[in-house]
């Protein structure tokens, strides 16, 4: 057991830590003043060590802004606010800390101050700073600094210094589980993991990650700014890790403990070709001091994460190595959650592809369609899209979304999508009676809850003139482009969602409206048109422009650039169905 703690000592001091008053006494047993403050820089408590130091009662300082009340220049004057280095951490939520500043005393004098700012979060949003500050000139008003005095200046001065190294480090702990529970991709998470750690914590980092084959993915490398860090030889797969290799990167990869190597021992000569390749990357980044910790806990190692420093005037010490180890096993949940993740997603959009049938062809009338998946790091929707011939001849058409990002939502679509099919076949009726029939059988027979939908029926000779006899659940309105350069939205036939259960009396509405030789019709689903920051007026009047301007081109094409032209920041799956008629 580390630093000679027992286990009996541990579990006491992980019941004292539960108690609920055990940090509040800790802050007042504190040799370091400490006070907190609000986002708005608001005094919200100070300690017994910030009360003798300042001279203050602390119910004089609470709501107090910490700046006005208490920092002054060395003649006793105001600091400009703009000049104030703890409000501008404050404001850019970041650690800092200064020397020798002069904080007002409640007798008027002023005290040299060093000082160490850590912001406060909760949950990822800030709450404020703590700042510890301590008397920098201890033996200021004697005849001469004694050597006792001296004595408890270097004590102060070491015991702030540990104090701001443990704030730092559990600073950059909380930072991380934020920022990394912020997403669910792999890769996306690495690089944030070596943009918080280099060069906070190391000069170098190295990410590790373990297939279920044994085959180890050197999967990022993070380094100084200004350093190559793209070396093909640092990256990707890297060889199988074995059973009875010695070195620390195997040692982890297999469940060992982790491992804190000095100079030498990053030294000695390679066992393996995994253990040879790892070698090579600490000794071309100059490597003097090397932390390896797992990925995950023992039983479950997912990779490894290794940290280098260059200097060897500061090397990695316990400390460090404990701080690391509980990043490692942070960033082991992580990657677990990450990778659990992309299999739902693989089985959902599967689900969703095989669904997706193939288009009729249906006399001289052109179809085509799109399915986009959701970016990588979102959830899969329930987004599809179906054609088939009817009993009397007419083209069905269908778009929909069932409400949901997830296999629940895929699932539903699956049954959404054969139990349509089935009523617009079984009765020749009007597209609203069959999406009316569908919806009072929707808590019978599927686990759906709410959905959307546009059911359309194309009528008419196969020379034409065609008609397009349509109902709406709730979904965006059909595009309708005409030879003539006209693009129109067809919002006649909005009706309530899918499982609203408001009561639509069975007479869901059924426009009609000519279909012109040469025209397209565009069916799709609101990822097309929603987009995170924008309202759903800009989408429309995005895709009307961007369709206007291909409606030229072939239908494929005309497809692939709608879906082209689409503004970055998506976050949803998009479905589309295109028809064409054919021109005079």
């Amino acid at each position: 057991m580390a630093n000679g703690v027992g286990p009996g000592a541990t579990d006491a001091g992980q019941r004292w830590a539960a108690e609920p008053d055990f940090w509040a006494r800790v802050a007042e047993q504190l040799g370091a003043a400490l006070a907190v403050t609000d986002t708005a820089g608001r005094i919200v408590e100070v300690n017994r060590a910030a009360e003798l130091l300042l001279g203050r009662p602390a119910v004089t300082m609470r709501g107090a802004d910490f700046h006005d009340l208490l920092h002054r220049g060395p003649g006793g004057g105001r600091v400009p606010r703009d000049q104030c280095p703890l409000l501008q951490a404050l404001a850019r939520g970041t650690a800092a800390r200064g020397e020798n500043d002069c904080y007002l005393r409640g007798d008027g004098g002023l005290a040299a101050v060093s000082w160490s700012a850590s912001p406060l979060t909760d949950d990822g949003f800030p709450r404020g700073t703590a700042v510890l500050f301590t008397d920098a000139e201890p033996g200021t008003g004697t005849a001469a600094e004694t050597a006792a005095d001296r004595g408890t200046r270097r004590e102060r001065a070491a015991y702030t210094s540990a104090l701001e190294d443990l704030t730092e480090r559990l600073t950059l702990v909380t930072e991380i589980t934020d920022v990394l529970g912020q997403t669910l991709e792999t890769d996306e998470a690495l690089a944030r993991l070596g943009r918080l750690l280099v060069p906070r914590l190391a000069d170098w980092a190295a990410v590790d990650l373990l297939a279920e084959s044994g085959q180890v993915h050197r999967g990022a490398v993070t380094g100084p700014a200004g350093r190559d860090t793209a070396r093909e030889d640092w990256h990707g797969p890297l060889p199988a890790t074995g059973t009875a290799g010695l070195s620390p990167l195997e040692r982890v990869l297999n469940g060992g403990e982790p491992v804190l190597q000095g100079r030498q021992e990053t030294a000695t000569g390679p066992e393996s070709p995994l253990a040879a390749g790892h070698s090579d990357f600490l000794r071309s980044v100059g490597a003097t001091s090397v932390l390896t910790v797992p990925l995950g806990t023992q039983r479950e190692v997912t990779g490894a994460l290794t940290l280098v420093r260059t200097n060897p005037a500061h090397p990695f010490d316990k400390d460090d190595l404990e701080v690391v180890g509980d990043i490692g096993r942070r960033v082991g949940r992580v990657i677990d959650n990450a990778r659990r993740f992309g299999r739902q997603r693989a089985v959902a959009e599967a689900m969703q592809r095989n669904l997706l049938a193939p288009l009729p062809r249906h006399g001289s009338m052109r179809l085509a369609a799109r399915y986009q998946p959701a970016p990588a790091g979102s959830q899969v929707g329930g987004d599809w899209y179906d054609a088939f011939e009817l009993k009397d001849g007419a083209l069905a058409l269908v778009i929909g979304d069932v409400v949901g990002h997830d296999l629940t939502a895929a699932a539903g679509m699956a049954q959404l999508h054969g139990i349509l099919r089935s009523l617009a076949w079984d009765h020749t009726e009007p597209p609203g009676a069959v999406v009316d029939r569908l919806d009072d059988a929707l808590p019978a027979i599927t686990t759906v809850s709410m959905a959307t939908l546009v059911l359309a029926r194309v009528e008419g000779p196969p020379t034409g003139p065609w008609t397009l006899r349509w109902t709406s659940a709730g979904h965006p309105p059909p595009l309708l482009l005409t030879p003539e350069g006209d693009a129109r939205y067809l919002e006649e036939g909005q009706g309530l969602l899918l499982g609203a259960r408001l009561g639509t009396d069975g007479h869901r509405p059924d426009p009609t409206v000519p279909l012109p030789p040469g025209s397209t019709l565009l069916l799709y689903t609101d990822g097309l048109v929603e987009v995170p920051g924008s309202d759903l007026d800009t989408g429309l009047g995005r895709l009307r422009r961007n369709a206007l301007a291909v409606a030229h081109e072939p239908l494929d094409t005309l497809c692939d650039e709608v879906l082209a032209r689409m503004p970055p920041g998506n976050t949803d799956d998009i479905a589309l169905l295109a028809l064409r008629l054919p021109a005079p």
